[in-house]
This record gives C-alpha cells, sequence and structure tokens, in this order.
C-alpha cells in the first residue's frame, strides 16, 4: 500500500457519531496528517489529545489541498502511541484528483 501525502488544514476536525437519538456532530482542533492511500481512500493520522469518541465517527470533514473533505470512515484503529489512524473513503470529487 503506497502512501502519497496530502497537504492538511492540520489543525480542525469535524465529525458525525450516529447515537439512538440521530446523528450528532461534533469538532475538535487537533493535530493530523492526511495521505492519499492507492485505492482512492485517505488515511487520516490524529495526534494526541484527541477526543475518546472519534474513534467511533461515521463521518468526518475537514481541510486538505485547499478543499473541504468530507467522506465516510471505513475503519479506525488507536496506535501504541495514543494516536488514531481512521481510513476515510472521500466523497467523490476529490477521490484520484490532484490539487
Amino acid at each position: 500500500m503506497r502512501l502519497a501525502p496530502v497537504a492538511a488544514d492540520s489543525t480542525h476536525l469535524d465529525y458525525g457519531l450516529d447515537t439512538m437519538f440521530g446523528r450528532e456532530t461534533k469538532s475538535v482542533d487537533c493535530q493530523f496528517d492526511v495521505k492519499r492511500l492507492d485505492d482512492g481512500k485517505l488515511a487520516l493520522h490524529v495526534r494526541p489529545p484527541l477526543p475518546k469518541d472519534l474513534d467511533k465517527a461515521q463521518i468526518v470533514v475537514f481541510s486538505a489541498e485547499g478543499r473541504h473533505i468530507s467522506g465516510i470512515v471505513r475503519r479506525a484503529e488507536r496506535l501504541a502511541d495514543d494516536s488514531l489512524q481512521l481510513v476515510v473513503e472521500p466523497d467523490r470529487g476529490f477521490a484520484g484528483t490532484a490539487g
């Protein structure tokens, strides 16, 4: 799996959680890196401190390459350094395009 860097704003992240009362949208200011995966998905690496429920997010919205990117979280993995890696399938219009 080859990773290609994507320029990221790396300061603000919105995310959505499905609850029994509907979708709950939250925001966090954090540091993150974004890399493009070969299959068109993005690897979003969020460094601590981060909210405890971010690994349960179903959608995320952030800025990269001068655009707002929203996508569906396909996989979340807590790493040994307490960071979190989210594999995100971006909405059409971003995947495969260069800034």
